[in-house]
Formats: C-alpha cells, sequence, structure tokens
C-alpha cells in the first residue's frame, strides 16, 4: 500500500481558512453591490486575481501558466463561473448572506446525482439520502410564504445550477488540466466578459478610498482562497476535506449577523442546520469508504 503524503491537519486547517476567505469575500461583495453597479465589482475582482497570479506564478511558470489541451471546454467552464459570480453579485443585493450561501451550496448535491449519469460516479443509499436532505433543507429556506426575496432566491438557485455545470466541468478536466491553468483562464475570461459588461454601467459618484480598497481586498480574498484549497488538496485527500467546506454556511451567517444584524428565523436556521450536516454525512461517508478501499 501507497505510503500517506502531505499532513491532513494542515490541509484540514488549510481549508478552515479557505471558507471563512470565501465567508468574508461574500460580506465585501454584498456591501459593494448595494452601492456600485455588479460587473464593475466583479470586473476589479477578477482583474486583481489575474495580476496576483502572474506576480506569483509566472516567474516559474511561464507560458504553462495558462497552456490548455481542452481549450473550449476550459472556456464554457469559465463562462458558467462568470454567470455563477454575476448572479451571486446580484442577488447578495436582496439576499441575506448566509441564507444565499445556504441556497448555492444545493450545487454539491446535484453535482453527486448528476455525476452518475454523465461520469459514470456511483452513489450509495447514505448519498441519496443526504441529498434528499439538503434539498429539504434548501426547501425550508425558501419555502413558499417566508420572508426572502423571491427575485433574489431565484438568482441564488440560477447560480446553483452554474455552480454545478462549473464543478461537472471541473472533474472532467482536471484529467487533463493542470489546476494553476484552469484558474488563470478563469480570471482571464472573467475579465474579459465583465469589462464588455461593465460599458456604460458606471453612472454614479467614483467608489472612495475605503470601497476602492475593498474592491481590491475582495480580489485579494478570492485569489487567497484558491490558493488555500489548492494546498489544501495538495496535503490531504478529498473525502477528509469535503466535510470541512460547510463551515462555510457557519461562517456565512455569522459574518451576516455580524456585519448586516441579519438573523435568519428558525425555519431558515432548520434548513441551514440539515444543508450542513446533509454534506458533512455525505462527505464523511465518502472518507471512510475510501479508507477501508486503501486498507483492503
Amino acid at each position: 500500500m501507497p505510503m500517506q503524503t502531505g499532513n491532513p491537519t494542515k490541509g484540514v486547517l488549510l481549508v478552515m481558512g479557505a471558507v471563512l476567505i470565501f465567508a468574508m469575500a461574500d460580506v465585501v461583495t454584498k456591501h459593494l453591490t448595494t452601492l456600485y453597479p455588479v460587473p464593475v465589482v466583479v470586473l476589479l475582482r477578477y482583474v486583481v486575481n489575474v495580476v496576483l497570479m502572474m506576480a506569483i506564478l509566472f516567474p516559474s511558470q511561464g507560458a504553462a501558466l495558462w497552456k490548455t489541451n481542452r481549450t473550449g471546454l476550459v472556456t464554457v467552464r469559465a463562462l458558467c463561473l462568470c454567470a455563477a459570480s454575476l448572479t451571486m453579485g446580484l442577488a447578495l443585493r436582496v439576499m441575506p448572506v448566509g441564507e444565499a450561501v445556504s441556497i448555492v451550496y444545493l450545487s454539491p448535491f446535484a453535482v453527486m446525482l448528476l455525476a452518475v449519469p454523465l461520469l459514470g460516479e456511483k452513489v450509495n443509499l447514505v448519498g441519496w439520502l443526504g441529498a434528499a436532505l439538503g434539498f429539504l433543507g434548501v426547501f425550508l429556506i425558501v419555502r413558499p410564504g417566508g420572508a426572502l426575496d423571491p427575485w433574489g432566491v431565484t438568482l441564488c438557485l440560477i447560480n446553483a445550477g452554474c455552480s454545478t455545470a462549473y464543478n461537472l466541468m471541473t472533474r472532467l478536466l482536471s484529467r487533463t488540466e493542470t489546476t494553476n491553468a484552469l484558474l488563470f483562464n478563469t480570471a482571464g475570461v472573467g475579465v474579459v466578459v465583465f469589462a464588455v459588461m461593465s460599458i456604460g454601467q458606471w453612472h454614479g459618484p467614483m467608489p472612495g478610498a475605503l470601497d476602492m480598497g475593498l474592491m481590491v481586498f475582495l480580489g485579494v480574498l478570492m485569489t487567497s482562497g484558491h490558493f488555500l484549497f489548492t494546498a489544501a488538496y495538495r496535503e490531504a485527500p478529498a473525502s477528509v476535506l469535503a466535510p470541512i467546506t460547510y463551515l462555510q454556511l457557519f461562517w456565512a451567517g455569522g459574518l451576516g449577523w455580524l456585519i448586516f444584524g441579519h438573523i435568519p428565523d428558525g425555519w431558515s436556521l432548520a434548513g441551514m442546520a440539515l444543508v450542513m450536516v446533509a454534506g458533512a454525512t455525505i462527505a464523511l461517508r465518502s472518507h471512510f469508504e475510501a479508507r477501508r478501499a486503501r486498507a483492503a
């Protein structure tokens, strides 16, 4: 049996930091998109992403940083993330952070289910039950008669669909493309798309030093979060790290309360808890199955 490489504890800590950073990015995005056009905010985020990757990775990797084997699919994947970025920015204008992130977490369940017919993967009974609980949790959050903005809920559901397509293509392309090339091409496509979308969008006053700094900080947050995720998966297998990603729901809810004073109602809290528990249970089950398979 091959020896385990890396440091799983370090991997877990890196993922905990990454999801905290992503929750912080959602909070910053909500603040900025209520004041400025969403395409402009997202454009600056992607520009910072490209600049940082060029500064950090280009000296050692050169053209390999953006070289791909399946450029068409890589571009489609990047466009899916552009759509997800746009819909999340628009949704956060009218949605609390915690509930928005919880709805978007439909994506891991959808990826798991769609990977059966599309990628030939298998789902056991725990997986099916967990997916059902996850969908039930989201239903409690978006239930008819709830206080959430219907347009915001719709945007979050569209985002979950875009994220599902993005993650499925990530699984497929990871067989032929490097992680850094996927990250760089995603950021590059985002710059082009949102630069075009930003034309004619700015009608109000220019942001002050604080908000301009937050726009740059948003790009730093997103880039840092993705780098931490990449580093984490070099230290520990996905089956160990996947349950930890659901801490993002906790961070998002807590930061939403701390910054914006929003407290979810009882039904929404129950739904968020169901999503978190269902996702973590599926991931832990996968981890133990992987351990048994290695032991055999």
